[in-house]
């Protein structure tokens, strides 16, 4: 078989890496969070607190991304102050939701002339459900961008190569990001194994809790383990680091044909990797938006190959 793309084999470790911090990153971090401390705490820890998320920030080199610097930040939050806020309620509420509202959307993609382009449309509006991009997630806002998902832009060109690359893989990863959104990629699976059912698909979540993004007990909630395999990058940062996931889940990663990353995170720490991965998510900040030239919730679908090309 004639592979879709011809990839090499990456270990981050021995490769340069790209530069994936920017000014607008670390203006967006000390903003968010430089006063994420309890507001009944003497001045003196606040002090240390801001010190400390400071530092942290000067310190991280220009190859590291936003997701691993704000895992830093995390825990001297649980160190200082025992901050480690607990999503798992959130988290089953907005898979509940997505649950709910499955059958109407699998109906529209039925109905659809392009099912796995509608899957796709449908996959991107669900990155809305995200609570480290933003300070809240409008349930009703959610509810109206699913009503016009499939009116959603999504590039022609980066469309028929993943298509084409989906048709002809042997081995498929899929990097989840959020909850509820799981629910639309379990859809967006289904889709893709319905035009190539010989495709060896592998889901791969979270390893820890971070914010609400998904891990095996959501993919359990929702019934994706029922319909392919899922395992964790044992991790706990908002994204997929090839140099700190474990060495299973990086080799499962390494030997795909073809990626599906969902989400910023997944973007902002796998971009330039050289692997044939295929970015889908929404921009939910505006130093995305700027970056792709579109406006701010617009979905986006685009391979790593296009990445290095546009993005310098």
């Amino acid at each position: 078989m004639v592979k879709p793309i011809v990839k090499d084999t990456i270990i981050m470790k021995n490769i340069k890496q790209p530069i994936r911090l920017n000014p607008e990153c670390v203006s967006c971090l000390v903003k968010k969070q430089i006063e994420r401390y309890p507001k009944d705490i003497p001045s003196g820890d606040k002090i240390k607190y801001m010190q400390s998320v400071l530092q942290t920030i000067a310190q991280a080199s220009e190859t590291m991304s936003a997701p691993e610097i704000v895992d830093e930040i995390y825990k001297i939050q649980k160190q200082m102050f025992g901050i480690d806020k607990d999503y798992t309620e959130i988290k089953r509420y907005f898979n509940n939701i997505m649950l709910e509202l499955e059958p109407d959307i699998r109906r529209e993609i039925k109905k659809s002339s392009e099912p796995l382009k509608t899957a796709v449309q449908y996959a991107m509006t669900g990155n809305y459900i995200d609570f480290a991009a933003m300070d809240s997630v409008d349930e009703n806002k959610l509810r109206e961008m699913l009503k016009s998902a499939p009116s959603n832009t999504v590039d022609e060109t980066e469309y028929a190569a993943l298509k084409r690359d989906l048709t002809n893989s042997e081995k498929l990863v899929f990097l989840t990001d959020n909850c509820g959104e799981i629910v639309l990629d379990k859809i967006l699976i289904e889709t893709i194994t319905n035009i190539n059912p010989k495709l060896d698909i592998t889901v791969i979540v979270r390893g820890q809790n971070v914010v609400n993004d998904a891990v095996m007990a959501d993919a359990e909630q929702i019934g994706l383990t029922k319909q392919v395999r899922v395992t964790n990058n044992g991790s706990s940062i908002a994204g997929t680091c090839l140099n700190i996931i474990s060495d299973e889940a990086r080799q499962i990663i390494e030997n795909a044909d073809a990626i599906i990353s969902k989400g910023q995170g997944n973007f902002e720490t796998l971009q330039k990797c050289g692997l044939n991965v295929y970015y889908i998510f929404m921009c939910k900040c505006k130093m995305f938006a700027d970056r792709f030239s579109v406006p701010l919730y617009s979905g986006i679908l685009i391979n790593d190959k296009t990445v290095c090309e546009i993005i310098r």
